[in-house]
């Protein structure tokens, strides 16, 4: 099983793109506009733990051998701290557990001026292909 191309998944529905990866973090954008809002025009609580789980999957796969595993998510959450109505959040996710069957990530989504958006930790499974 080999990994989608990424406009063809949830990252490209919503906009998330990689803007950086290596072994101390790994950091998506995405945009804030119609896509990513709920109902009265705000930023979704659901698309931030959508890119927070996003990055914690994309940096854990670059911890994995990509031809016998992959990463899954396990467990997430989530609180949200600020509303946004358009802009870009940035997710900065730094590992703090990388353990040979799990990983464990803490995300800091952010607005353009540094402000605190919203705050997640991601667990993510490590499993054989099948």
């Amino acid at each position: 099983m080999e990994m989608k191309n990424l406009e063809d998944t949830m990252l490209g529905a919503l906009g998330i793109e990689i803007v950086e990866l290596s072994d101390e973090k790994a950091v998506a954008t995405m945009p804030v506009h119609a896509a990513t809002h709920q109902p009265f025009g705000l930023l979704h609580g659901g698309a931030s733990v959508a890119l927070a789980e996003t990055i914690a999957s994309v940096g854990t796969y670059h911890f994995i051998d990509e031809e016998t595993e992959m990463a899954v998510g396990m467990e997430i959450n989530a609180n949200h701290l600020r509303g946004k109505r358009d802009g870009i959040v940035t997710a900065t996710a730094i590992p703090l557990h990388k353990g040979r069957t799990s990983m464990i990530w803490d995300i800091k989504i952010t607005d353009e001026e540094g402000k605190l958006v919203c705050v997640s930790r991601c667990t993510m499974a490590i499993m054989a292909k099948r």
